[in-house]
């Protein structure tokens, strides 16, 4: 087979497909609103940690399905720059209450034009009623990987099965 042809081919995977875009996402995303200094995963922790205020990390890390340990590094880095605070949950002594200061609202009333921009630009792509089908396609997938995400983490792990002893 030629590269060409290869490239077809590979090209017509579906999960390839969607690498793709999020590279396209990420790339108009870094044009429009990098130029904040923000992330898209910072943007995205900003605006969760508004819409939601006063939400737990836990609780950040299932509204964002960013992972525990990096949504932590983030939030870290977001309270360095002074964009977050945390601080012990009325509720729940162990979690930790996340909200933006200031500050932190400034910058993502900064990011969210753009961002609203890319989404616009992305969906200018498709007609219509393609925009819909494909928001509802994108939604089943994200509604699967919320399944997961919300199982206990021991399913997901296959019980360790007793040793059988040796017979000499």
């Amino acid at each position: 087979m030629s590269i060409t042809k290869d490239a077809k081919v590979f090209s017509r995977s579906f999960t390839h497909l969607l690498k793709r875009a999020v590279q396209y996402s990420s790339h108009l995303y870094m044009d429009e609103v990098g130029k904040s200094g923000l992330t898209h995963r910072q943007f995205t922790v900003l605006s969760a940690a508004d819409t939601f205020e006063g939400k737990s990390q836990t609780e950040l890390v299932k509204i964002t399905g960013i992972d525990r340990s990096t949504l932590a590094d983030l939030v870290a880095r977001l309270m360095e720059q002074g964009h977050l605070q945390r601080k012990r949950s009325k509720d729940d002594a162990r979690a930790n209450a996340v909200r933006l200061t200031p500050i932190g609202k400034k910058a993502l009333r900064l990011a969210q034009g753009g961002a609203e921009d890319i989404d616009r630009k992305l969906l200018s792509h498709f007609s219509a009623g393609d925009r819909r089908v494909m928001s509802d396609c994108l939604a089943i997938l994200a509604v699967e990987m919320d399944k997961i995400d919300s199982a206990p983490e021991t399913a997901n792990v296959e019980k360790a099965k007793p040793r059988q002893k040796r017979v000499v």
